[in-house]
């Protein structure tokens, strides 16, 4: 990123996708991807292609935000890398915050995002230590 707006914009989409993501709201987790997408860990990986695909992909984490009484996730940007005047590689540690205001362990994830007409959405989510 070169300026600090494209810094603001990044915060914004993450706080949006934050809220998307401890609300269990699939719609809103859905517009933050840019299809196709695809999401890749140590054990897994996994593609969808369409709005439908990432909503169903997310059900199954919403019992895990519940379990914990997750009410707030802040994505701490640790390092954003320009690859192209669209193409942004971004390293979020996650930290998430319970129903009584306890600091819960995060979760550290790298982003390959595109930045279109209509703001930043995620390409690729990578699963890291």
């Amino acid at each position: 990123m070169k300026a600090p707006t494209d810094l603001v914009r990044l915060t914004e989409f993450f706080d949006r996708y934050g809220t998307a993501l401890t609300s269990g709201d699939v719609a809103a987790i859905a517009n933050c991807y840019a299809l196709p997408g695809m999401v890749v860990s140590d054990a897994y990986s996994f593609t969808f292609a369409t709005p439908a695909a990432v909503a169903l992909s997310f059900l199954g984490a919403a019992p895990s935000y519940d379990e914990r009484q997750i009410v707030a996730a802040h994505a701490q940007m640790l390092d954003v890398q320009r690859l192209s005047p669209a193409l942004s590689l971004v390293a979020v540690e996650w930290e998430y915050l319970d129903s009584r205001g306890n600091a819960v362990p995060g979760e550290r994830y790298s982003y390959l995002l595109r930045v279109g007409a209509d703001g930043p959405r995620i390409t690729t989510v990578i699963a890291t230590d």
